[in-house]
C-alpha cells in the first residue's frame, strides 16, 4: 500500500507524538508498504524534502508554534497534500489540525481518510464552545477515526453523536526500547527517579519537584533525572534550589530519541506527574525499558499503569507522588515489577501490533466488502468501528 501521513511535527522534533508517528511510519515501511509524510519545517536548517528511515518527508512553512500557526501551516500544506494524495492509496491525518487539508485532498481523489486524535490539545479545545462545532466536523469527515486514549475517543463521540471512534493505544519499538547499559552509571548505592517530561505546566513537573524533599526524608540517597525542556525550566530549577533539592535533581534538557533507552535504563522508577495526558508514549517507553511507573490518574495513564507495574496517584498532589515513589523504591521486588512492566508492553503495545492494526484498518477501507478481522471490533456507521 501507499500511505500518506499528515502531521504538524516530525523528527528531529522530540516528543511522544513525534516518536509515535515516526515509529509507525518506519514499521509500515519494514512491513513492505510505501510511506510519505507531510509535516512542518519547524526548525531552522531542515531540508524541504528528505528520506528518513525509508520514509519520504516533505516540510511546509510553519509561522509559529500556536493554534494560529497550526492553522496557517495546514492551509499552506494543502497543495502538496492534494498532490501526494493522488499518489496514495490511503491518507492518514495525525491529529485534528491535519484533518482539514487531508479532507480537501481526498474530496478530489476519492481516497479513504483515516484520522487519529492525539494529545491534550484536543481535549482542551473540546471544552470550548467556539471550538466544539469545528471539532465535531473534523470528527465526522474521516472514513475511520482513531483516538490515542479512551478519554479522547469518548470526548470525540460526544462531539459527533453517531460516529464511533476506536481507542487505540500508541505503540513502542520494544527492540529499541529495552533494558540496556545505563547512560549514567551509579556512583554509589543511590536510588534514581527518571522524569521524561517536557517542561510545560500540563506535565505537572512542579509537583514532582515539590515531592522530592518528602521522598528524601525516607530515601536519603536519591537523585532525579528530568529529561525534557520547555518554558518552565528556569522556574523549576529555582524551585528545586528553594526546596533544598537542587543538588539531587539534574535537568538534562531535551535529548535525541535514540539516547532515551540508555537514559531510561539509568533509573529505578519513572514518574509521570501529568495534569493532562493522552496515552503517554514516554510512559510506555519507560515500561519497555523495565521501569515501574508512578503516574497520575489522568487521561490514558490508567489504561497502561496499575499496581502490578507501578502506582497511580491523584494529579497535583506532591504528597501522593512522594508516598508512591518511596513505596516503590523500598520494594525488594522492584526489578520483578519492572520486568512485568516490560512484558505488558511487549504483549499489548508493541509497535509491531500497532502496525498490524493500522494495516488491517487501511485494507478494510480499500476493500469495504471485507469484514474487519480485528479482535473485539464491531462495525459501525460510516465505516467507523468501536473497540470493546
Amino acid at each position: 500500500m501507499k500511505i500518506l501521513f499528515h502531521c504538524i511535527y516530525y523528527p528531529p522534533e522530540v516528543g511522544g507524538l513525534e516518536s509515535h508517528i515516526a515509529e509507525l511510519a518506519r514499521g509500515l515501511v519494514e512491513a513492505g508498504h510505501e510511506v510519505r509524510v507531510i509535516t512542518s519545517r519547524s526548525q531552522e536548517g531542515l531540508p524541504e524534502e528528505e528520506v528518513m528511515d525509508g520514509v519520504r518527508v516533505h516540510r511546509s512553512w510553519l509561522p509559529s508554534r500556536s493554534p494560529p500557526g497550526w492553522i496557517a501551516y495546514a492551509l499552506r500544506s494543502g497543495r502538496m497534500t492534494r498532490e501526494w494524495a493522488e499518489w496514495a492509496d490511503v491518507v492518514h491525518a495525525q491529529a485534528f489540525a491535519s484533518v482539514y487539508p487531508c479532507h480537501t485532498a481526498v474530496r478530489r481523489t476519492g481516497r479513504p481518510l483515516v484520522a487519529t486524535l492525539h494529545t491534550s490539545h484536543f481535549l482542551i479545545r473540546a471544552r470550548t464552545r467556539r471550538w466544539t462545532p469545528v471539532l465535531a466536523r473534523l470528527v465526522r469527515w474521516p472514513d475511520y477515526c482513531l483516538a490515542a486514549s479512551r478519554e479522547i475517543a469518548e470526548v470525540a463521540e460526544s462531539l459527533a453523536p453517531g460516529v464511533q471512534v476506536e481507542a487505540l493505544t500508541n505503540g513502542v519499538d520494544t527492540e529499541r526500547f529495552r533494558p540496556v547499559s545505563p547512560a549514567f552509571p551509579r556512583s554509589g548505592t543511590e536510588r534514581r527517579l527518571v522524569v521524561p517530561r517536557r517542561l510545560f505546566e500540563k506535565n505537572g513537573v512542579e509537583y514532582f519537584v515539590r515531592a522530592l524533599p518528602l521522598i528524601r526524608r525516607h530515601v536519603s540517597e536519591v537523585e532525579a533525572l528530568v529529561v525534557g525542556d520547555g518554558p518552565e525550566r528556569e522556574t523549576l530549577e529555582a524551585l528545586a534550589g528553594e526546596l533544598g533539592v537542587g543538588d539531587v535533581v539534574r535537568f538534562l534538557g531535551a535529548r535525541p530519541h535514540d539516547e532515551m533507552p540508555a537514559i531510561l535504563s539509568s533509573g529505578d522508577v519513572a514518574v509521570f506527574p501529568s495534569l493532562m495526558e493522552a496515552t503517554s508514549v514516554a510512559a510506555l517507553e519507560c515500561m519497555a525499558c523495565g521501569l515501574p511507573v508512578v503516574a497520575t490518574r489522568v487521561g490514558g495513564l490508567p489504561e497502561i499503569v496499575d499496581e502490578s507495574v507501578g502506582r497511580l496517584v491523584p494529579p497535583a498532589h506532591a504528597e501522593g507522588l512522594a508516598q508512591a515513589a518511596v513505596e516503590l523504591l523500598e520494594r525488594a521486588d522492584l526489578a520483578a515489577m519492572g520486568a512485568r512492566a516490560r512484558q505488558r508492553v511487549v504483549q499489548h503495545w508493541s509497535n509491531a501490533r500497532l502496525v498490524a492494526r493500522h494495516v488491517e484498518i487501511y485494507r478494510g477501507l480499500l476493500a469495504p466488502d471485507d469484514e474487519p478481522t480485528g479482535e473485539g471490533l464491531s462495525q459501525g456507521s460510516g465505516g467507523h468501528a468501536q473497540a470493546e
